[in-house]
């Protein structure tokens, strides 16, 4: 299958115009899962080299970059709970033609990538999982059962006071995720803000985030027969590089990588050495060698 334009696309999945790019060749697909406050440019220095050998997608996850952000709706099917993210991964992957992929994550899109395994195994062939939140952070957040309800019927005014903070704190944690802010370039810092902050996106945000509760995906690891590559940052100061020693100790069917001088995001610090960490992961994969 030949895709080659990897120019932006749109498509209507679950409620949402997601926002995507395609490109490279072949039955193997890889679907790249962005982490929080980012968007599929984060993907921008390992999409053309990974679609050198497969298919790869990179998307806009809800409520980020320039997919939709339709407030939630039961009568529309519109959801931004991780469940709901998963099924739109899968639903995703089907309405461009394939049935399963390589669901590589990084952070929260770790989460989901990983989730999504889970619930949806037959349509998974393999996971990366970089500097994933699987111990803490979105996967064990929770925001009470109790008041949720409440917070919802203040959702104008709780999303008007996340987009203040956010707006005021946003440079800082952007830069917390390079271990080296000095690679951060400041035209990639504005582009960053530009794709996250696009028109109402406070009220987006707070729906992905009245949403958060805990998964508990550390009970659920031990069901997992997916070939795993964990890759960590070695000087990640979001998910400490021992969460990601620990992943791959418990995942039945898992390596790990550790990137020296690398912090939160590996594809953006050192991309060399994620492409050849995948690379490697998926010619193993197709080879079925054993990991050790």
């Amino acid at each position: 299958m030949d895709t080659g334009n990897k120019e932006s696309r749109f498509i209507e999945v679950n409620g949402f115009n997601i926002h995507y790019r395609i490109a490279g060749k072949g039955k193997q697909l890889i679907v790249l899962l962005h982490g929080s406050f980012l968007s599929l440019r984060s993907w921008r220095l390992v999409f053309d080299k990974l679609a050198e050998t497969a298919t790869v997608i990179a998307f806009d996850r809800p409520a980020f970059g320039l997919t939709s952000r339709p407030l939630p709706s039961k009568g529309l099917g519109v959801s931004y709970t991780p469940e709901a993210q998963s099924d739109l991964v899968v639903s995703l992957i089907k309405k461009l033609g394939f049935n399963k992929a390589v669901l590589a994550g990084n952070s929260t899109g770790g989460t989901i990538a990983l989730l999504t395994a889970l619930r949806h195994p037959e349509n998974v062939e393999g996971l990366v999982l970089a500097d994933a939140m699987i111990y803490s952070g979105y996967a064990t957040s929770e925001v009470p059962a109790f008041i949720k309800p409440a917070m919802k019927a203040m959702s104008p005014l709780f999303s008007r006071f996340m987009k203040f903070v956010i707006t005021r704190l946003y440079d800082r944690l952007i830069r917390a995720m390079w271990y080296n802010a000095k690679r951060l370039g400041g035209d990639v810092m504005i582009a960053f803000r530009h794709d996250l902050m696009i028109g109402n996106w406070s009220q987006a945000f707070w729906a992905l985030f009245i949403e958060t509760h805990h998964l508990r995906l550390d009970e659920r690891l031990k069901t997992m027969s997916l070939k795993t590559l964990v890759i960590t940052g070695e000087h990640d100061s979001m998910v400490k590089k021992e969460e990601s020693i620990r992943l791959a100790g418990e995942l039945p069917c898992a390596e790990l990588v550790v990137v020296p001088d690398c912090g939160h995001l590996p594809q953006e610090e050192k991309p060399e050495a994620f492409v050849i960490a995948v690379r490697n992961f998926l010619k193993r994969k197709r080879t079925s060698v054993s990991f050790t």
